[in-house]
């Protein structure tokens, strides 16, 4: 199965869809991702689905956040741009099984939402993902209220007694951040801070391969 990896950064997401079993993933983004741990192209994401998205056999889009964060909001924030709906317009245009990942908040059609909490990881991060297909989204359990603050100090490499971090941000130790995303290959909090956990496209990956493989 041929993967595709929109907006890849250094490839959280691809490494979770790696180990839902697609092994020839291709990221691309329009900067250098160094670290990035499968086949990249340094290219704009939109040209080069346009130009090369029907030789693969799933989409993995992850656009910019910024225009859609709650922190948008605020005054004196910059303008972000907004993708998603040029995106999907084109993926559905070449026809091919896609997913679309970005926050809370963001527009997104009959989306699932998952936070790290629903996978044993010591981590608040919410994210969504419109799939097409639908996939089926079994019950799980979430529940990261309090989780900063809980005296319990579980994992003992967090400060201040919390027994889970958010990489929003800066204020977390590189050690911790990785720990908490279940990824151990990038070396900044600048990849982290954009990078999806693996735990969450694994989880979407493995079941749109059964689809597939149904198909």
């Amino acid at each position: 199965m041929k993967l595709l990896d929109l907006f890849c950064g250094a490839g959280g997401a691809a490494m979770g869809y790696y180990r839902a079993g697609f092994t020839d993933i291709t990221g691309i983004d329009n900067q250098p991702m160094p670290r990035y741990p499968f086949k990249f192209i340094q290219a704009d994401a939109l040209e080069y689905l346009a130009e090369h998205g029907r030789e693969y056999d799933v989409i993995h889009a992850s656009p910019p956040c910024q225009g859609y964060s709650v922190l948008n909001s605020m005054p004196n924030v910059g303008e972000y741009l907004k993708l998603i709906e040029p995106l999907r317009k084109l993926l559905i245009s070449i026809g091919k099984p896609y997913v679309i990942e970005n926050v809370p908040g963001a527009p997104l059609i009959n989306p699932i939402e998952l936070c790290g909490s629903m996978f044993g990881l010591p981590l608040i991060r919410h994210r969504r993902f419109e799939t097409s297909p639908p996939i089926w989204f079994p019950p799980m359990s979430h529940s990261c209220q309090g989780m900063y603050t809980a005296s319990h100090r579980k994992y003992s490499t967090f400060g201040n007694g919390a027994t889970a971090i958010s990489v929003t941000g800066y204020n977390y130790r590189l050690v911790e951040g990785k720990i908490a995303m279940g990824i151990d290959w990038m070396t900044t909090r600048d990849e982290l801070s954009e990078a999806i956990p693996p735990a969450y496209t694994e989880f979407i990956g493995k079941r749109l391969m059964e689809q597939l493989e149904k198909v």
